[in-house]
């Protein structure tokens, strides 16, 4: 009994010190042993009360309880009608108790009673609002297993339990727990699990109330005749499932339709006749993604290369690392590619993607940023649907489909915090390994930005930059080591293996204008073509377009809010992106004044010098949606209406310019007969290829298309990829030009045909054979006579043959 005191304190005004509840089930036979060694075990040594819940036995428990409760008034009695489960008897148990402390236990006592003394020191001493019993601390005894089977399930069941919902704890399901009773009886008045899952569920409550628990060793045997059946696992599993979408609140539901919304509302021209719908301001992009897409599902369905085909440029083939097929979402979306073809893979990963970009942004903000959702959900729709994203959503899914940025970089955050070091090392690594599978510049250029937050923050919070250095490091030892595991070979297919190239460069001018960070984009409420078009590389590139109002809105919120470590880090960030962007030469509008940007710096660094460095402005996005996020929760928050409506008002009317309209469309050509209906198999043996006049390139890329919406039954020579060229391999956009592909390019663009004799002849002779060709194709097109003439001539003077809507010149023998 000495031990009884140290659990409870005896109340002098006789107030219930503790209260025990212990859920009975069939329990006839173990009942009263557990019932006579609490109450041994409790004695006199404080005001307790002992509470039987009977869950709709079909034996004699009830009896057993209510005869001991005859015996000592301290014991009660609670039956249900029914059995509905563990969960709801622990219900009706602590929300009819009384006690300063609660104590749930099972009737089979596995953890014995004097386990309590444990559990109420450390509740004591550590000041938490509950102690549960562990299984997995070290400390704890087993002192009888259970079968191997049983045991493996429940360790796997923890780890998932400790992924989904209550990161940290171990042992969730041991039936042993103290409860500051207040608190326990407004967790289980808010549950609604009736099954196994109420654990996991009340933990969770006071995990987002922020109530500390403390995870206490104890002993514990495994008792014959428990209640807990394999099938139990599973409903544990579908409980966790119900629990997580109870966590979802009315406002991330709301949020995140809007969010979907307004992505379909984007792409309601595309989506309206996905058949034949082409997104105007793509270029040539929809037909090259689309080709990724098509190509990745076939590369799975035939267990063939993922990382490399020949498809197209045959015969030299495309290294598909070294390109940017998001094979993170290319692989999982194959199914829907193969059933319903590449333009809905293409439709669902824009829209879709956006959607999820936006959500996540949402996310990260109302974790980090502000406590109010709809502010923080303002702040992600600004982060995922600012100009320079909706640029890049007419043609680059891998610059603004993004939702694994905010992830990883909560995650980083987290390491900072230094609570999780391994778990959050080794989550940042597969975060971070997937997002290379989705885009590696991006996310360099997500590390650059957080690079300059960290640098900003540290240098505003020194305290906290000190406290962060060594978890930090830790876990980016653990990232790093399990992110090359996973990505070290397909790396290596990329920088060395075929088709590798070293750099792509884009010049000295890939820079944004200063005046492009002030102006509206093509597709903005505001904007207009003919401005952005002059300020733009073109109209997938308009990677600033902010806005001057919401630039200035930024500036104020900046200057009132300035005393904020995080409103500075957010400021220096945006401007030092912003200033970076601008590129190697910087000029000053309306001048002939030049000078050397920051960009210098990293243009010709490895990595680095393949970004079109006006990206870089790209990072302000989030930095923006940041600080409007901060600033409309700090107005939600303002003391008069006044002040609230005229602060709302000025948010209105910075983010209106930029609200962006829906993407334009035109009907794409068809797919020419000769093509779609297979004749073009007569003519193309194994090993051969189907040479397009002029050949696919990134300025007319519609063979592409040929291929992926016939089940790419074909290879081509040419192309639109990335891909090296010259004895230093450097990166240019499409194949390495040959005497003939570049003699059609010259005739589609409009020059006149050469003289065309004999040396023309052997050198379109040697080319064909380079390309294994089988048959040329002369689809339809604005220049086809003279591009007509200029292979008949070629082939010295052999006439095309008109079939199935092009002409065709059969080459295998000339070859």
């Amino acid at each position: 009994m000495g031990g009884a005191t140290a659990a409870v304190i005896t109340d002098p005004a006789g107030q219930v010190e503790l209260s025990v509840v212990v859920p009975a089930y069939n329990e006839e036979q173990r009942l009263a042993p557990t019932l006579d060694a609490i109450r041994a075990h409790l004695g006199d040594s404080c005001a307790w009360e002992l509470i039987v819940v009977d869950d709709g036995s079909g034996d004699g428990t009830v009896r057993v309880a209510r005869e001991a409760a005859a015996g000592d008034p301290r014991i009660s009695v609670v039956v249900s009608e029914t059995n509905r489960g563990k969960g709801h008897a622990l219900r009706l148990g602590v929300l009819a108790s009384y006690g300063r402390r609660v104590l749930v236990t099972d009737a089979d006592l596995a953890t014995p009673i004097e386990e309590l003394d444990h559990l109420a020191k450390a509740m004591t001493e550590g000041e938490t609002a509950a102690a549960i019993g562990s299984r997995a601390r070290p400390g704890a005894r087993i002192e009888v297993h259970q079968s191997r089977l049983r045991e493996t399930l429940g360790r796997m069941g923890n780890r998932l339990i400790r992924a989904v919902a209550v990161p940290g704890i171990h042992d969730t399901q041991c039936g042993f727990k103290l409860f500051d009773g207040d608190k326990a009886r407004a967790a289980f008045a808010d549950a609604r699990l009736d099954g196994w899952g109420i654990d996991v569920e009340i933990l969770q409550f006071f995990r987002r109330r922020g109530w500390p628990v403390a995870e206490v060793p104890v002993r514990w045997s495994h008792q014959e005749g428990s209640k807990v059946g394999a099938a139990d696992y599973g409903k544990v599993l579908w409980e966790l499932g119900r629990l997580k979408a109870r966590a979802v609140r009315r406002v991330d539901l709301v949020l995140g339709a809007l969010y979907l919304l307004s992505a379909v509302l984007l792409y309601k021209n595309l989506w309206g006749d996905l058949g034949r719908s082409y997104l105007s301001d793509s270029m040539q992009d929809q037909n090259q993604w689309e080709w990724f897409f098509a190509v990745t599902a076939d590369n799975v369905a035939h267990l063939r290369d993922p990382l490399f085909t020949t498809v197209q440029n045959f015969p030299d083939g495309v290294n598909l690392m070294g390109n940017t097929p998001m094979l993170g979402l290319s692989v999982p979306f194959a199914p829907i590619t193969l059933a319903f073809g590449p333009t809905l893979t293409w439709a669902l990963v824009l829209t879709l993607g956006m959607a999820a970009t936006a959500y996540a942004w949402y996310w990260l903000f109302a974790r980090r940023v502000t406590e109010n959702r709809w502010a923080a959900g303002l702040g992600g729709a600004l982060a995922a649907f600012a100009p320079p994203m909706i640029s890049h959503a007419n043609a680059h899914p891998n610059f603004c489909v993004l939702f694994m940025i905010p992830l990883i970089i909560d995650r980083a955050l987290r390491l900072c915090e230094g609570r999780a070091i391994r778990r959050d090392g080794l989550v940042l690594g597969l975060f971070t390994t997937y997002q290379i599978f989705l885009g590696e510049e991006v996310l360099l250029l997500a590390a650059l930005g957080m690079a300059l937050f960290a640098l900003s923050y540290a240098l505003a919070r020194r305290d906290v930059a000190r406290a962060a250095i060594r978890p930090l490091a830790q876990g980016m030892a653990y990232a790093v080591g399990v992110c090359l595991v996973l990505v070290a070979y397909p790396l290596y297919r990329q920088f060395a293996g075929a088709q590798s190239y070293h750099s792509v460069l884009h010049g000295d001018s890939a820079g944004n204008s200063p005046l492009a960070l002030i102006e509206f984009a093509g597709r903005s409420l505001w904007g207009d073509d003919t401005t952005a078009d002059r300020l733009a590389l073109n109209r997938t590139e308009q990677n600033a377009f902010y806005g001057w109002p919401l630039v200035a809105l930024a500036f104020a919120l900046v200057v009132r809010l300035w005393r904020r470590p995080l409103v500075k880090a957010l400021a220096f960030t945006g401007v030092a992106a912003a200033v970076l962007s601008l590129g190697q030469k910087i000029r000053i509008p309306y001048t002939d004044v030049v000078f050397t940007g920051p960009w210098k710096l990293f243009a010709h660094k490895p990595l680095f010098e393949s970004v079109i460095e006006g990206r870089v402005a790209m990072i302000c996005a989030p930095a923006l949606g940041a600080l409007i996020a901060l600033g409309a929760g700090r107005l939600a928050l303002g003391r008069t209406r006044v002040i609230r409506a005229a602060g709302f008002t000025a948010i209105a009317l910075a983010l209106l310019p930029i609200v962006p309209t829906s993407f334009p469309t035109n009907a794409r050509p068809e797919v020419p007969e000769f093509i779609s209906s297979g004749m073009w198999k007569k003519y193309v043996g194994p090993g051969e290829s189907l040479v397009p006049v002029p050949l696919p390139d990134p300025g007319s890329a519609e063979a592409l298309h040929w291929q992926s919406s016939t089940g790419l039954g074909f290879s081509v020579p040419g192309g639109y990829f990335n891909g090296p060229w010259g004895p230093d391999r450097i990166g240019i956009y499409g194949a390495s030009p040959r005497w003939t592909s570049n003699l059609f390019g010259d005739i589609r663009s409009g020059k006149p045909i050469p003289d065309i004799g004999t040396d023309w002849q052997n050198q379109a002779r040697a080319d064909l054979a380079y390309w294994h060709a089988g048959v040329l194709v002369l689809a339809p097109q604005p220049q086809a006579p003279q591009l007509y003439e200029t292979v008949s001539r070629l082939l010295g003077g052999k006439p095309g043959t008109k079939v199935g809507g092009v002409w065709i010149w059969d080459v295998s023998q000339v070859r």
